[in-house]
């Protein structure tokens, strides 16, 4: 018997892959038999069905109250979980809601009047209709932390601590995240009752595709030449990531003003503009998306041929996670580090036991190898004959 057959028939019928991811077949049984866990799998290996699709079959939509809580770090991942849900409970009494911030809070208000039976939301806003009794936690029997080594962190904690306290004394808590370290997983255990911890590996991962780890040295000055240049190549669709929002404000004048077909997206950004921008990138519209870790957290964009570090991250669990958007569902890809001098020491450590390329850009291109590589390239390319000029007659 596979999880499948414990799922009800609604959902088995809008079940539409060939097959079921590990962290799937490992966490749905679990999470239907009430266990409290600590999930780890790679960066677009199906968690959010993992627990989405246990919650659904869990909740009771005639019942008017709000039953489940999804907590994620952004706007874009909890719309993201939404549109999901939305698609396997069609037809269903189950409702769903987002309560996120930058939206109106008097419409969210109203939404949760009709008694959502699942509300996804970021911690901030969160807390916030809690406080106000807008949304009574104490219904709610079911919390997953989408993210947990984000939300989980010192930053976040106090505000999710708060939110499972509130909730049914009964409830069932799911903590789950790309990568999970000693530190959050026993921050996440002190909250739970009996918990299980299921970790997938990426060689466990089924049809994995192919990502090329690559890295151009560049001076700092020269990296957005060198990215205005990679949104020019046929093909390119490049999520691309910075550590400093100011910095990324300043490389959005630079590119903006050469009008390259790049944008940027961070926390800061209206939820309409941020909206616009991701709909852009999707449709092709946009090459080259620049964004920090918190806006990007969790998007998952079909096609993503590119992830470039134009930093490199502080973190392994940093370069995990956001190389980890490209090579989904069994495509290929490349993660493409712009590499200073200064930075190449945080590099080696990071990618420590992960096979590295060399590249150069050159002519316009990618090109595997180094400065070397260039001067024999620029000696074997066929030397144009200068026209001598043409003497006037006297």
């Amino acid at each position: 018997m596979t999880f499948l057959d414990k799922l009800n028939e609604s959902l088995r019928t809008k079940w539409k892959f060939k097959q079921p991811m590990p962290i799937q077949t490992l966490m749905i049984p679990e999470m239907l038999a009430g266990k409290d866990i600590v999930a780890e799998s790679p960066t677009g290996t199906g968690k959010t069905l993992a627990y989405v699709l246990p919650l659904i079959q869990m909740v009771n939509g005639d019942l008017p109250k709000t039953q489940a809580l999804i907590i994620t770090p952004s706007q874009e991942l909890s719309m993201q979980i939404v549109n999901v849900i939305r698609d396997l409970v069609e037809g269903t009494s189950v409702t769903v809601t987002q309560l996120i911030g930058g939206a109106n809070m008097q419409r969210q208000i109203e939404k949760l009047k009709k008694k959502p039976t699942i509300v996804v939301g970021t911690p901030g806003r969160l807390n916030e209709l809690v406080k106000e009794r807008k949304l009574k936690m104490y219904d709610v029997h079911y919390v997953v932390i989408d993210e947990g080594d984000q939300l989980l962190s010192r930053e976040y904690r106090v505000m999710v601590k708060s939110l499972i306290e509130a909730a049914n004394p009964e409830h069932q808590l799911a903590v789950v995240s790309a990568t999970i370290t000693e530190e959050i997983e026993l921050v996440a255990k002190r909250m739970m009752k009996d918990p299980i911890r299921l970790q997938v590996n990426a060689d466990e991962i089924p049809e994995s595709g192919h990502v090329v780890h690559s890295y151009i040295k560049v001076d700092d000055r020269k990296k957005t030449d060198v990215l205005r240049g990679i949104s020019a190549l046929s093909g390119v669709r490049a999520l691309t990531f910075m550590n400093n929002v100011d910095q990324l404000r300043m490389k959005e004048l630079k590119l903006l003003y050469n009008d390259a077909p790049i944008a940027v997206l961070y926390s800061d950004m209206k939820k309409f503009d941020r909206q616009k921008t991701l709909e852009d990138f999707r449709e092709g519209k946009i090459r080259v998306l620049i964004a920090t870790d918190l806006a990007a957290r969790g998007l998952d964009i079909e096609g993503l041929t590119h992830v470039i570090h134009v930093d490199v991250p502080h973190t392994v669990e940093q370069y995990l996670h956001r190389s980890g958007r490209t090579g989904r569902a069994g495509a290929d890809g490349e993660v493409l580090t712009l590499l200073s001098y200064a930075e190449e020491r945080d590099y080696r450590k990071v990618t420590k036991g992960i096979k590295t390329v060399q590249k150069v850009w050159y002519s316009g291109n990618l090109v595997e190898g180094n400065a070397k590589t260039v001067e024999e390239m620029k000696k074997a390319a066929p030397k144009t004959k200068k026209s001598k000029p043409k003497q006037k007659k006297n």
